[in-house]
């Protein structure tokens, strides 16, 4: 699936800065999916639903940000 579409113009600092954020975000929450599936104390498990929602939050105002700035 890709992501990013060509866009005419050149991209700007601040683009590339959120698009790697944006990307750096995608992995911690890739991580955070996998050390939940490999869990298996009570406490972890707790530890890693918290991890994931921070990071599903994180990744969805990012996405927004990207739009709104027309980096995406």
């Amino acid at each position: 699936m890709k992501l990013f579409k060509r866009k005419s113009r050149p991209v700007t600092y601040n683009e590339k800065y959120l698009l790697d954020e944006i990307n750096m975000t995608k992995n911690a929450l890739n991580a955070a999916y996998s050390n939940f599936d490999n869990a298996t104390d009570p406490d972890l498990i707790d530890c890693y639903i918290y991890q994931v929602n921070s990071e599903q939050k994180r990744y969805k105002y990012l996405l927004q940000k990207a739009k709104e700035s027309e980096a995406l």
